[in-house]
């Protein structure tokens, strides 16, 4: 049976709920800061943080510390073993000399209590040489502050295709950030045990390059190092490579006291001292001919990457690769560049720069539709790609025609057309609420861009009584892999799902994982699984087959029960075929592996094929705003994605709802603000509360919420047939965006392009509306 095909009976595709859902809503699911009352003699890492953005460190004085009651030892780059670096580019010092951001960690303080540790922080002399600072991008423009690799996608001649459009247009756009604001902060938890392993208890997306790194800080092998990831309170690509610092900092300070180290942000903490999404600045400059069909795309974004590169290079990467979104454009040349300024280092976030990406494309078809006489949602179905086309980076875009089919059946399902007539009538009857309607595609590239990274491991033991157990490298952080991995586990092996457990991802038992990211978490741990499962079920099918006399091709597994094909009364039950295998000296344990087949990429060139496919979806979401504030709401949303055949239904929703959600609140609600000014405070984070960063929660669901899945999907050469659906659907709220553009735009004149700033707040639409209302009161005074 091949990778995709699945079995009769299968228990992938059952909507089941989430493997932990129990233990998080009675509160006795076990996260990492839970871990720490189990062990004596337990010390609190505290973060001494510089009130500069940028300044170099005259003088740092631990002695006023050591004073306090239950200090125990202040930590500094003298106490490094190794490499004092955490990070994967050289630019991340652990314990800087110099301050690059408001709330940078120049030190670390251990106490006997986390009070202790937060006097002592506070009694650390700390004398700074202030230097200039970069705060926004305008300014490392302008300063020419940049950092990493400039990367550049063509395609085609740009100045052929302008010369050829009908129609030229320039513009501007900005995106804001996003911050994660997971429900865990970020923590961790280390000990040295008797033969001096350094074990550590991570909340952390990664848990590789988290032993990689704590191992170089400590100047120790990898093999001496362990790090394990139970679950995470959420992730969203957050704790993809911020954990790390955190990890090495307690695992260092467990080595010098010998006592476990226990260090958890707090959500202050975690805020002024973690990435972000990367803001974004593009400026643009598209063509189209005389039916609105795009010729040339001209475009440079500008990432703000922060104080140090992080992630921001495969970040920028994937933005280029995702400006075309569902969209063929013939002539293309995007340059990438990442600002470097004083602030947290921007990282991976939901997306991983993708949306930034199709935003601007977005946001470029939503202004010129009306300067094109064109409706916005057939303006994107003129331009969308055709079976045979290919992206700017030379990947074919394989079923094409899915995007076709599901847009049309959204529509279908939606009643688009009959609403619009609705909006246009309500909107004709009240001149201070008006309601926009939008629709918009999501063509999702799944892979990592790097492409080393598309490779997966797994460990599966299967007991003399039957009982399985599966240990694979992805981590858990809500999204329910470990729910996918169970149900891989039971259909491979063809027994109930309640026989098979699984253990804790820790990198003593697969290691040289990758990140738990790109939204590949169920793809490469998915076939490393059922790889593991597969050796396990050949070797039993040997042993079956000399019992029930037939050829091992024809032994089935199926429902706890093995047994030959066509025959299952002639079958024997799981556990006495793995009993009389165990008593034959048959191996039942395996080590499962995958790596996505397919896949080329030069990095230098931007050519090649990057993903293993292409995640499809459409979104159609209708919103009321007033006219005198700016305030909005979501009324309804209709929603269809691609997920091929649902590795599990319950789950994969739950996805797509929660991306959406996400997405709306990055798109609409969620602003970060630094202090810009001159002042002493310049360079600090001004949303770093829950009070002052507005976070999406139920009031900002639509009144009615109808979410599909795209039937008849199979993807080949994915497990089972399934697509991914971690990142994707967040990109289905740009629907939400374009709606409020759209009512905006009815409080102006016909013909008019609406700008609309991101996040579309309440204070940003209300300018949109009144520039449309003062454009209105224009025209009528011209034409009297």
């Amino acid at each position: 049976m091949s990778l995709h095909e699945r079995p009769d009976g299968a228990a992938v595709g059952e909507a089941i709920p989430h493997e932990s859902a129990a233990g998080h809503v009675t509160g006795t699911a076990l996260y990492t800061d839970d871990l720490g009352v189990r062990l004596q003699n337990l010390l609190h890492a505290w973060p001494v943080q510089a009130p500069h953005a940028h300044a170099r460190i005259l003088r740092l004085d631990p002695a006023p510390a050591m004073r306090v009651p239950g200090v125990v030892r202040v930590l500094s780059a003298a106490d490094v073993p190794g490499v004092n670096d955490a990070g994967v580019k050289g630019d991340e010092p652990l314990f800087p000399e110099t301050v690059r951001y408001h709330g940078h960690a120049v030190g670390w303080v251990l106490g006997e209590s986390e009070e202790a540790a937060r006097l002592g922080a506070a009694a650390v002399e700390v004398e700074y040489g202030p230097l200039p600072s970069v705060i926004t991008v305008q300014e490392a423009i302008a300063a020419g502050a940049f950092q990493g690799a400039r990367s550049t996608l063509r395609r085609g001649d740009v100045a052929v295709g302008f010369a050829g459009a009908a129609r030229v247009f320039e513009g501007e756009f900005e995106i804001g950030g996003q911050e994660h604001f997971y429900l865990e902060t970020n923590a961790a938890l280390a000990h040295v045990d008797e033969a001096g392993q350094v074990f550590i208890q991570s909340s952390t997306q990664h848990p590789t390059e988290t032993q990689e790194i704590t191992a170089h800080v400590l100047g120790v092998p990898s093999s001496h190092v362990t790090v394990q990831c139970l679950r995470m309170g959420g992730g969203f690509g957050g704790k993809e490579m911020q954990p790390h610092g955190y990890a090495a900092v307690a695992a260092l300070g467990a080595v010098l006291t010998g006592r476990p180290v226990r260090l958890r942000l707090n959500r202050t903490q975690d805020l002024t001292m973690t990435g972000k999404r990367h803001p974004f600045h593009a400026v643009w400059k598209a063509g189209f001919d005389e039916d609105g069909l795009f010729r040339a795309l001209q475009v440079t974004l500008t990432s703000d990457g922060g104080w140090s590169l992080d992630l921001s290079e495969p970040v920028m990467a994937r933005a280029l690769c995702h400006i075309d979104n569902a969209y063929f454009i013939p002539h293309v040349e995007a340059h990438g560049r990442i600002a470097q300024t004083n602030k947290t280092s921007q990282t991976a976030f939901r997306g991983f720069g993708g949306p930034q990406g199709m935003l601007v494309v977005e946001d470029i078809l939503g202004r010129v539709a009306p300067l094109l006489g064109v409706e916005a949602h057939e303006l994107r179905r003129r331009n969308f790609y055709q079976p045979g086309e290919a992206t700017p980076y030379g990947q074919p875009v394989r079923h094409a025609e899915r995007l076709h089919d599901l847009w049309a059946g959204l529509l279908e399902r939606s009643g688009f057309e009959a609403r619009r007539a609705e909006v246009a009538a309500f909107n004709r009857a009240h001149p201070h609420t008006r309601r926009g309607l939008a629709v918009t595609p999501v063509k999702f590239g799944i892979s990592f861009n790097f492409t080393a990274y598309n490779q997966a491991g797994a460990l599966v033991h299967v007991y003399k009584d039957g009982s399985v157990l599966i240990n694979h490298g992805g981590t858990e952080m809500g999204q329910g892999l470990h729910t996918k991995m169970l149900q891989v586990a039971a259909t491979a092996l063809g027994v109930p799902l309640s026989s098979v457990r699984l253990a804790p991802t820790r990198t003593d038992k697969v290691p040289n994982t990758s990140a738990t990211a790109a939204s590949s978490g169920a793809d490469l741990n998915g076939g490393a699984v059922k790889d593991a499962c597969d050796q396990i079920r050949a070797r039993l099918a040997e042993v079956a087959a000399g019992t029930l006399g037939v050829h091992p091709d024809d032994v089935r597994f199926a429902g706890g029960r093995v047994f030959p094909l066509g025959h299952p009364e002639r079958g024997m039950s799981f556990p006495e075929l793995v009993h009389d295998a165990y008593h034959r000296r048959t191996q039942l344990w395996a080590a499962g592996y995958f790596r996505t087949p397919g896949l080329h990429w030069d990095r230098s060139a931007m050519q090649g094929e990057p993903f293993k496919y292409f995640s499809y979806g459409a979104s159609v979401s209708e919103v009321e705003v007033d006219g005198f504030t700016g305030a909005y709401r979501v009324r309804r949303a209709d929603l269809m994605h691609d997920v091929g055949d649902s590795l599990s239904p319950l789950i994969d929703l739950g996805q797509v709802e929660g991306g959406y959600l996400q997405g709306v609140g990055w798109l609409t609600l969620e602003e970060l603000r630094w202090d810009e000014s001159q002042g002493p405070q310049r360079g600090r984070l001004l949303t770093q509360s829950a009070s002052t960063y507005k976070l999406p929660s139920f009031s900002e669901l639509p009144d009615e919420f109808n979410v599909a899945l795209l039937e008849r999907a199979t993807e080949t050469g994915v497990v089972y047939g399934s697509k991914a659906v971690g990142e994707p659907p967040l990109m289905l709220a740009i629907s939400v965006r374009e709606a409020l553009r759209d009512a905006c735009a009815s409080f102006g004149p016909a013909g008019r392009s609406t700008l609309l700033g991101s996040p579309a707040t309440p204070e940003a639409v209300y300018w949109a509306l009144d520039a449309a209302r003062q454009a209105r009161g224009e025209a009528v005074a011209a034409d009297d």
